[in-house]
């Protein structure tokens, strides 16, 4: 990666990560940080904030199935593209997400998830999306622990295409490794 584009990627964390630590804990539920890679040599970094929901909507003896909103701010980078192909953008995106978790907060968990994206270039080397507006859907799982459920390590696969609305919709897959601090 040239030093001009590694700086840019730095840089553009470090904005994300300002806004997010700028944010008041008191609105906000959790944080989270994720990198991943996916299809055609695209890599990933993503940080997000989010809004818990306060419905159980399936309530067991030890588990329910609650959720959340995530927003969040990704960076995608192609590793390997071609003179007037994009090698980089922004993808800025909404989602709930239903997780099934212990009643607890603590411990496995499985979650999945359906979102609006919406990207600031509508290609990253040879993908074509149709448009700039996206559906990102995700099914990931993961461990939530310590003091209060305060830490969360997980996994994600997720897939973004256009759902055919334009042509063409190339989509692109992620596995994502994700790191998130609940308040």
């Amino acid at each position: 990666m040239p030093a001009v584009r590694q700086c840019r990627w730095f840089g553009s964390l470090l904005v994300i990560l300002l806004a997010l630590a700028a944010a008041p804990a008191r609105a906000v539920d959790g944080v989270t940080f994720e990198g991943g890679w996916g299809s055609s040599d695209t890599a990933m970094a993503r940080a997000s904030m989010q809004w818990d929901w306060k419905t159980r909507f399936v309530q067991g003896a030890d588990w329910h199935v609650g959720g959340c909103w995530d927003l969040g701010v990704a960076y995608w980078n192609h590793g390997n593209t071609s003179t007037g192909q994009n090698d980089d953008l922004f993808d800025f995106s909404v989602t709930p997400v239903f997780r099934l978790q212990p009643n607890g907060f603590t411990g496995p968990y499985v979650e999945a998830g359906v979102g609006a994206h919406l990207l600031t270039k509508s290609s990253i080397g040879n993908r074509e999306f149709g448009s700039a507006y996206q559906f990102g859907s995700h099914a990931g799982a993961g461990f939530r622990f310590g003091p209060k459920g305060a830490f969360d390590i997980g996994y994600r696969l997720q897939h973004i295409s256009n759902a055919d609305i334009n042509k063409p919709n190339d989509g692109i897959n992620f596995q994502q490794v994700r790191v998130q601090f609940h308040y």
